[in-house]
């Protein structure tokens, strides 16, 4: 049995330290994959509706998923520049490189937080395309968000955890 999955692996509860974490987290995965910078936003702009969604879910000793969400135009640069200056061509590229982005976000993360790098399996990560959906947390759980500008353009990674 994976022991991040068995019921002995001890819950870890997030802390306000979790937002910096997921910024930090961030500025290594597109430094080291796609030599970018990200930088914090205090706040997405009001016109911020990111067309493209990427989630990977953690279970263990934390159940949540871990989600990217940014622009088409943002997902096609990613996918650029993960496969070294090459248009993807198709858009499935760009969601497929977005998807593998999310599941290093998670990785990374879950690897600054004590208790999950061991304890805490990813899923195969998912993605979602459109405007017109929402996303509604599992009872009793609660999401930390963070907004970050990439290439002079908006996206937001969340953690939604359930209770």
């Amino acid at each position: 049995m994976n022991p991040a999955l068995s019921d002995r692996a001890a819950r870890v509860q997030p802390d306000s330290t979790w937002p910096a974490i997921m910024v930090q987290s961030a500025s290594e995965v597109f430094q080291l994959m796609l030599s970018s910078n990200v930088d914090a936003s205090p706040s997405p702009p009001a016109d911020f509706h990111g067309q493209v969604c990427a989630m990977v879910g953690l279970a263990g000793s934390l159940c949540a998923v871990f989600r990217i969400r940014c622009s088409k135009d943002s997902a096609h640069s990613i996918a650029t520049k993960m496969l070294g200056g090459q248009n993807p061509g198709e858009e499935a590229a760009a969601y497929d490189a977005l998807g593998e982005m999310a599941n290093m976000l998670a990785g990374n993360f879950k690897g600054k937080i004590s208790g999950l790098s061991e304890n805490c399996a990813l899923s195969v990560p998912t993605v979602v395309i459109g405007e017109d959906y929402e996303v509604f947390p599992v009872s009793g759980g609660h999401q930390i968000e963070v907004h970050l500008i990439y290439e002079g353009k908006p996206l937001s990674l969340t953690l939604e955890l359930s209770g």
